[in-house]
């Protein structure tokens, strides 16, 4: 049986158009996401996305489904869960 620590996702590397890679904490992210939610038109978030009423959920679920998000024609987001060595 796989461990529970597998499925923790505490850290996250960020990659973005014309940006270095970062690294995000859950809620870092989860605010990242929701302000690119916010500037994007609702008819262009994707269809499983758009059955969330707030942008908090919008933004939850991708954490939760996705690692990345469409923002434009040659423009970039993508999240990756990742384990930081202390």
């Amino acid at each position: 049986m796989p461990h529970p620590l597998m499925y923790e996702q505490d850290n996250f590397v960020v990659l973005e158009t014309n940006q270095p890679e970062r690294f995000l904490t859950t809620s870092e992210l989860l605010e990242k996401l929701a302000n690119t939610l916010q500037q994007l038109t609702f008819d262009d978030l994707p269809p499983d996305v758009q059955k969330f009423q707030s942008v908090t959920e919008q933004a939850q679920y991708l954490i939760n489904t996705s690692c990345e998000l469409d923002v434009g024609a040659g423009k970039y987001l993508q999240w990756y869960a990742v384990r930081l060595e202390k």
